[in-house]
């Protein structure tokens, strides 16, 4: 007797879904082989999985007011298309990705449309860091939420939301770390020269808000560590902005594009300065020493300060209940906060250490050594399917 086809659709929002749609798709089809099929909206990560996107990626990855305000009508189409295809197609199970703003409209509009269509949230927004009345809400329109950490499961099912705890996919990223010393050949950095990589995001917003900040902290850097060079992983929709913000860079500067030069990038950095994000978890499981800058726009800074219950922004800092590693937020990621803590962490043998040590720390409470967590979530969705 045939086995039934599993018609699984993923919805990611920007390019961090992307990758961790990519991970879900390859433990899927490791377990499921040839019974899954795949439909929805993804970026090039998820392409090279099997997926053919219903649009490209690019359309709804903006954030900030500023941003997101006038490109609202278009997302608002892009989640009426997803929405309507689900409707049409019927899929076994809608898997949306991270990007709760834009994600959980789309899940929402589904479930109403047709209650009989089941919703999955891999990468649930931290409401237990701010709004956590939005949990009770989820439990409307989510059949279960795939956990990245041990402590959302009961946080969640206190709520009346089924949730499974999988671990964090990112861990599985760490393995993809080295080349560090091909990268420096190739691109003609010496092997002594002190190296920092510099990740000011991923949005367009991060590239005007905080690219500017990250400049004057390098120029600043550039006069106290002799020979400073800096390597700038970029990804392709932001890449043209990246390449005019810095073309009167302070240091030599190399930027790169894909995810085999970015690993490596951190794999050859004595130190790196990012925006939070996903990238300070990539790092930290690279056991890379960083300081971490964020800057929005003013009203939307404003606006966060009331819904905000954690102390810290950087994903590391927050699961240690410590700040582990240095980090800036708004008015304090200026040039000379971030230059002086980038200083010590070129200097200080011991702050590296230190980081270091952390960073295991880190990785063990993510469940490092363990399952992959990507496979970890296939496993958990093929057995919520299975049970219908």
């Amino acid at each position: 007797m045939p086995v039934r086809k599993l018609n699984i659709m993923l919805v990611c929002g920007e390019p961090s879904g992307d990758a961790l749609g990519a991970q879900l798709m390859a433990g899927l089809k490791q377990l499921a082989g040839e019974r899954v099929q795949f439909s929805g909206v993804g970026g090039l990560a998820m392409a090279r999985e099997g997926l053919e996107s219903l649009y490209p990626l690019n359309d709804t990855a903006v954030m900030g007011l500023r941003e997101v305000v006038p490109a609202i009508p278009a997302i608002l189409r892009r989640v009426k298309q997803a929405v309507n295809f689900a409707i049409a197609t019927k899929p076994d199970v809608v898997v949306v990705i991270d990007s709760p703003d834009f994600t959980h409209r789309v899940a929402r509009a589904i479930k109403k449309r047709d209650p009989s269509i089941k919703t999955v949230d891999y990468v649930a927004p931290q409401v237990w860091a701010s709004r956590a009345y939005r949990a009770k809400a989820m439990a409307h329109y989510f059949d279960l939420v795939l956990a990245l950490f041990p402590f959302e499961v009961p946080f969640f099912e206190k709520y009346g939301l089924k949730a499974a705890f999988v671990g964090h996919p990112v861990i599985e990223r760490a393995a993809k770390v080295g080349g560090g010393a091909d990268l420096r050949a190739r691109l003609g950095i010496a092997p002594q020269a002190p190296l920092l990589a510099v990740l000011p995001g991923s949005r367009t917003s991060e590239i005007r808000f905080i690219l500017p900040e990250f400049y004057g902290a390098v120029s600043i850097l550039a006069g106290v560590i002799p020979g400073l060079v800096t390597v700038l992983p970029t990804v392709p929709h932001v890449a043209g902005k990246v390449r005019e913000a810095a073309e009167d860079w302070p240091t030599p500067l190399h930027i790169v594009e894909g995810e085999a030069d970015k690993f490596a990038a951190f794999h050859a950095a004595d130190a790196a300065l990012a925006a939070s994000g996903t990238v300070t978890a990539e790092l930290a499981l690279a056991h890379t020493p960083m300081v971490v800058g964020y800057k929005v726009g003013g009203l939307t800074f404003f606006l966060s300060k009331f819904l905000m219950t954690v102390t810290h922004i950087t994903l590391i800092n927050i699961l240690l209940g410590r700040e582990a590693v240095p980090e800036f937020l708004q008015a304090r990621a200026t040039p000379d906060n971030l230059a002086l803590a980038l200083g010590t962490l070129f200097t200080d043998a011991s702050a590296r250490d230190a980081q270091v040590e952390a960073m295991k720390e880190f990785g063990r409470l993510l469940g490092e050594g363990d399952e992959a967590p990507s496979l970890r979530a296939a496993r958990v969705l093929l057995e919520f399917l299975d049970k219908r």
